[in-house]
């Protein structure tokens, strides 16, 4: 009953806010939703109409309501399935931005947790922070050894206010699983885990610096795509320090000319290294915006901002790729076919019905020139159609449909002419051959005959163990068991029929034990 009254009183004050910017309209999805509204515009009469589309609207908003509404903004742009493709792209650009805390706070932090007085870790330190978000800020600084590096340092008290927010956001998704059955498939439930989880792993900085670690190895042979190294020594649960990149934001474009950098060679290399994070390795940056990619005078692409992370396992990414292939030749059977074999359509619905459904999005969209085909928008289309099929929320698969668009958006500011895909076809086409080709059932069947094979010594052995067990001790059973097997009573009498269902049972029962011993 407490925590009703205190999310009651919470949501209403959450209404307020957004009643003062006109962005109610998510509250239609809220159960009473409607009442709350009502009583937030009598409350909040100053409200700022504004011409500005909903979704920018609801942007305003939620960066007012503070720092877990902004995540929970940058996770609905994720979900065209439920607040629309227009909502969805506005929420894309919510910036993650919120003023500074002191210099003298963050030198006390980065001291109590490196256990060392700052003057030993720290020659200079600019106290002016070059970027202040809702999880942590950034200084540049310069170690004792010489090195230039940015230090981030995680906000005094985000735990508490997240934690405070996050129990209003589940107490909001269980009360729409309750009363709106229609909207269960979407996961509301499964969708604020997956927030909590991303921002508890994004508030322990080394999973952050473990993160960056991963990805510098997975590029450690590419000399066009640079991932800044961890300083170790000065990181820890509340602070980490990495390798200074210097260069211009992607999107500098002007600048970029005034370089001399080659704009579509730049393009294919992003949407290279872009490709081999989904479909090579399977973990992807999953917050590539522009202000955490830079270009320096050769060219070569730097990465910042581990944070957010998004990964894929193979057979994901083999259905992805098949699907994708699927809609990029036209072949809508097989999207279809696809979707079923992944069990991301139940099986009761029609594989027919639901190939013409894939034509209707992907028709529109494949239409266009070569340059305005999104394949993010394409996939968000793919998500709001889910629920005449009964097709439950991917949550793997929505991370990165947000990042396809964002670098999709990304590759038009840089060459507004050509195709990040189409750029990264001859790569497309090897994975596809290496991973779904005649090849790659051989080499599949290969390993698994490989794994048999290792497990081979373990079972005979397994099995001389048991035989050994029957053989020297014998199989002991109760007087009571082998009447039963026997199809007899245990008085001793037969019973009429011969064969009973209590023998049945046990006979099956011997018979997966000595399955059970075999295989271990």
């Amino acid at each position: 009953m407490i925590r009703f009254i205190r999310n009651s009183f919470r949501l209403l004050a959450m209404a307020r806010t957004l009643a003062r910017y006109d962005a109610l309209f998510p509250l239609a999805l809220v159960p009473g939703g409607k009442l709350v509204a009502f009583l937030a515009r009598l409350t909040a009469p100053f409200s700022r109409r504004s011409d500005l589309p909903p979704g920018k609207r609801l942007a305003r908003a939620l960066e007012e309501l503070g720092p877990a509404f902004i995540k929970l903004g940058q996770t609905l742009a994720t979900r065209s399935d439920l607040i629309g493709d227009d909502v969805a792209a506005d929420l894309s650009s919510l910036q993650d931005r919120l003023p500074p805390f002191s210099a003298k706070v963050a030198k006390r932090i980065i001291t109590e947790q490196l256990a060392e007085p700052f003057d030993v870790l720290f020659a200079e330190f600019d106290e002016t922070p070059v970027a202040a978000a809702s999880i942590a800020q950034v200084h540049f600084a310069t170690t004792t050894d010489g090195r230039e590096v940015a230090v981030k340092v995680l906000r005094p008290d985000i735990r508490y206010r997240f934690a405070r927010d996050m129990d209003l956001f589940y107490w909001i998704a269980e009360l729409v699983e309750l009363t709106q059955p229609r909207l269960r498939r979407l996961k509301p439930i499964e969708t604020v885990k997956a927030l909590e989880d991303s921002v508890h792993l994004e508030m322990d900085l080394r999973f952050e610096a473990a993160a960056a670690s991963e990805f510098r190895q997975n590029f450690e042979d590419d000399p066009t795509y640079y991932i800044p190294q961890i300083d170790w020594e000065r990181t820890a649960e509340h602070v980490m320090t990495m390798e200074r990149v210097k260069g211009v934001r992607i999107d500098n474009v002007e600048a970029l000319d005034r370089m001399g950098i080659d704009r579509s060679d730049l393009l294919a290399k992003a949407a290279g290294a872009f490709f081999q994070q989904v479909f090579r390795d399977g973990f992807f940056h999953a917050d590539m915006h522009p202000g955490n990619l830079f270009v320096d005078e050769n060219g070569r692409v730097s990465l910042v901002d581990f944070g957010i992370m998004g990964r894929v396992d193979k057979q994901t990414r083999l259905y992805l790729a098949e699907m994708l292939l699927g809609f990029l030749t036209r072949d809508y059977h097989r999207v279809a076919e696809v979707h079923f074999e992944a069990g991301y359509v139940p099986r009761n619905q029609s594989l027919e019905n639901f190939q013409q459904a894939c034509r209707s999005i992907g028709e529109p969209i494949l239409g266009k020139e070569l340059a305005d085909i999104s394949v993010g928008r394409l996939l968000g289309q793919l998500f709001q159609i889910t629920e005449q099929f009964g097709m439950e929320t991917q949550p793997q698969l929505l991370m990165l449909q947000k990042t396809m668009i964002v670098a999709e958006g990304l590759s038009r500011i840089l060459s507004p002419n050509e195709n990040m895909w189409e750029l990264s076809r001859p790569l497309i086409e090897d994975w596809m051959r290496e991973n779904l080709g005649p090849e790659a059932k051989i080499k599949e069947a290969t390993l698994q005959a490989g794994t048999m094979l290792r497990r081979l010594p373990r079972v005979i052995e397994a099995a001389e163990q048991a035989s050994a067990v029957f053989t020297d001790q014998g199989l002991r059973l109760h007087p009571d068991t082998v009447a039963a097997m026997r199809g007899k009573p245990n008085n001793g009498q037969s019973k009429p029929g011969g064969f009973s269902r209590q023998s049945l049972v046990m006979w099956v029962a011997i018979a997966a034990l000595a399955v059970a011993v075999y295989l271990k």
